[in-house]
């Protein structure tokens, strides 16, 4: 099912994240951004929109996946569907009211069998495509000062001119959006194994400024990744996921 991504005056203007960021996004480069990430995150299906993957402890809603934990149950990855219940909120969106709060179920079985809100709310996320993409652009859009924030100081030049040398295509700027919801900033000492993280800074210090930007950051990506799951606590196997986020990040050189 293919649906027309609407977006507000925010995502029409992208004003805002120019400056601090260096990102250029054109309204319609926008979208494809949120159609390829609706694909790698959910298949591009409305089903996939609403899912809680076997073994967590929350359900992952929306094109990005956006965590959403149950009410006593925090983990170590950011909560980020709160920020998109806030900015429907912002877009004058209206949202049933058991949306703003924890998650409703406690468990996945919970959540498999209350269909009537499941349905509602597969329905609103795919109505809001347009909503849930401006999202993942802010938070792009805040990711450097963070990384910045984390790094040496003789690292920070060198970090800013890697990220910018990378958003400075719609392809980079995609291959930016996509990591960085999929693996996050990297900033956080809790997304760590063996002291070593996997998200967007460590990315982007793997890189070995040798040809195209973009293909140099699918490439660090690709490292960054294989070493999490050399990293990762043997009773998690999470060498089975790896085949499927290498495909992931080998697919950011590509023409979006």
């Amino acid at each position: 099912m293919k649906l027309f991504i609407v977006f507000s005056s925010f995502a029409l203007a992208l004003a805002g994240l120019a400056a601090p960021a260096g990102i250029q996004l054109s309204p319609e480069a926008a979208a494809r951004v949120g159609r390829r990430v609706w694909q790698n995150e959910c298949a591009g299906t409305v089903e996939g929109l609403v899912s809680w993957n076997s073994g967590e402890a929350f359900p992952s809603l929306g094109i990005g996946h956006f965590i959403w934990y149950p009410k006593g149950n925090r983990g170590p990855f950011e909560e980020s569907f709160p920020q998109l219940v806030a900015l429907y909120k912002r877009n004058g969106v209206k949202i049933p009211a058991w949306l703003s709060g924890p998650a409703p179920w406690r468990t996945r079985a919970e959540m498999s069998q209350d269909g009537q809100r499941v349905k509602q709310l597969r329905a609103l996320l795919a109505e809001t495509v347009g909503i849930q993409t401006e999202l993942l652009i802010q938070r792009l859009a805040g990711a450097l000062p963070k990384m910045l924030e984390a790094s040496p100081a003789s690292e920070k030049e060198r970090l800013r001119g890697r990220f910018q040398s990378v958003a400075a295509t719609p392809a980079g700027v995609f291959a930016l959006v996509d990591y960085v919801n999929f693996k996050g900033e990297g900033v956080l000492e809790t997304e760590r194994y063996q002291g070593q993280g996997w998200g967007m800074l460590q990315v982007l210090e793997e890189m070995r400024g040798i040809g195209n930007p973009v293909q140099d950051f699918s490439q660090a990506a690709t490292r960054v990744l294989a070493r999490r799951v050399k990293n990762s606590p043997p009773a998690r196997h999470e060498e089975r996921w790896l085949p499927g986020w290498e495909n992931r990040v080998k697919q950011y050189a590509a023409q979006l």
